[in-house]
């Protein structure tokens, strides 16, 4: 599966892809869609979405990945914000992708295992679980880390959510079990 991630921002929004091979993960690709500065808002947002749309092209995601809205203590910053996901929303529409949205807790609990994780965490494990070297900027991190968020939910089924993960891996190996056989299998670490 190939996920594209996006961290949604008006000066400068970021993105990522990622691909999941059985239990690896592989960056195919990153950056920042910036467009021209002091450029009015609906000149910022064309430039974005036509890099997205570019990205998009070249690697064909199956998934588009989005950060939620967050509220910030300027009502025009959140109205901007709100802005330039709509237009990200309607660039993966328009490609047929399918959309997956995330708060910025959950993307933080998914890839640093806390919901309250500072940037430079998050960042670390990106660049960890990617295996990255070189520069990344904080906004590619952030897209990069949706889409590793989404990776890591979607194995998840909807019913093992509420069973757990140890409860999901007992049931997968039952699942595979020859009949009269034993399923033996190791104590998950915390």
């Amino acid at each position: 599966m190939r996920v594209l991630g996006l961290d949604p921002g008006s000066r400068r929004t970021g993105f990522g892809v990622v691909e999941r091979s059985g239990n690896r993960y592989t960056c195919l690709g990153h950056g920042t869609a910036t467009p021209k500065g002091g450029a009015e808002l609906p000149a910022r947002l064309h430039a974005i979405c036509q890099r997205i749309d570019a990205v998009i092209e070249e690697h064909r995601p199956d998934v588009v990945a989005v950060e939620e809205a967050f509220y910030h203590e300027s009502v025009r910053s959140t109205l901007v914000l709100g802005h330039v996901r709509g237009a990200l929303l309607v660039t993966a529409a328009r490609h047929g992708c399918e959309i997956a949205e995330y708060s910025p807790r959950e993307i933080k609990l998914s890839v640093a295992g806390h919901g309250g994780a500072a940037k430079e965490q998050v960042a670390f494990m990106v660049r960890r679980l990617l295996a990255l070297k070189g520069d990344l900027s904080p906004d590619a991190s952030d897209a990069l880390a949706g889409a590793l968020c989404h990776l890591q939910r979607v194995r998840i089924t909807p019913g093992a959510r509420a069973m757990g993960f140890a409860a999901q891996r007992l049931e997968a190996l039952l699942a595979t079990a020859r009949p009269g056989s034993r399923v033996v299998g190791r104590r998950p670490r915390r």
